[in-house]
């Protein structure tokens, strides 16, 4: 019988993405597969704190594993902004997703503007947490260095992909094709780390 995760994400594409790189015999079910449950609160200082917070309290309500991520985008210049932030940086609300990713970068560019291009040092920052209703069983993170830029470049992605330049690459995360960016990303250097830890953890049940 298969192992059944739960992902702690309305998101079918994310689902997918995982089902695709984690290619294990699971049973992989997002939050609209199962009861509803409330939603938990993202109030978590840091990145790790927010993905352990998800990923436990949706296994003790759910009964299940629960798999929960946590990312976003780290300015060092901005002290670390726009950090757990991220996702709702510019404070608009009652927006599709599109015109929000827009005014998030209209924010973070606003607030670099006495920033000189030498200075906008930058990463993408993912937290990953693996939980049961008892305990956490794995965490890892990923990192992906880059720099901020003034000028949208590229029709990949989302979110702050377009500003986000890769110097070794001489290209945006939005002009990366996504098989690439999957390998490079943040969250594609975090998934790399747990699944051998996933595949440890399956190994012993």
């Amino acid at each position: 019988m298969k192992r059944q995760i739960l992902v702690a994400t309305t998101n079918p594409g994310k689902v997918k993405e995982l089902r695709a790189m984690l290619d294990e015999e699971i049973e992989w079910l997002g939050l609209s597969d199962v009861a509803a449950m409330p939603e938990v609160e993202e109030d978590g200082a840091t990145f790790a704190e927010n993905a352990r917070k998800k990923a436990t309290t949706y296994a003790q309500l759910s009964g299940l594993w629960t798999l929960s991520d946590d990312s976003g985008l780290v300015v060092d210049a901005l002290g670390g902004e726009p950090g757990v932030h991220s996702a709702r940086y510019s404070g608009a609300t009652g927006v599709d997703r599109p015109t929000l990713d827009r005014l998030n970068i209209e924010t973070l560019l606003k607030n670099l503007k006495e920033v000189p291009p030498e200075n906008r040092q930058a990463r993408f920052v993912c937290y990953l947490c693996l939980a049961s209703p008892e305990k956490v069983l794995v965490e890892t993170h990923g990192a992906f260095e880059g720099r901020i830029i003034d000028h949208a470049q590229g029709e990949q992605g989302f979110g702050y992909d377009p500003i986000f330049w890769v110097p070794q690459l001489q290209k945006t995360v939005a002009q990366l094709e996504s098989s690439q960016k999957n390998r490079l990303s943040h969250r594609g250097q975090a998934m790399t780390k747990f699944k051998p830890l996933l595949q440890d953890l399956l190994a012993q049940k």
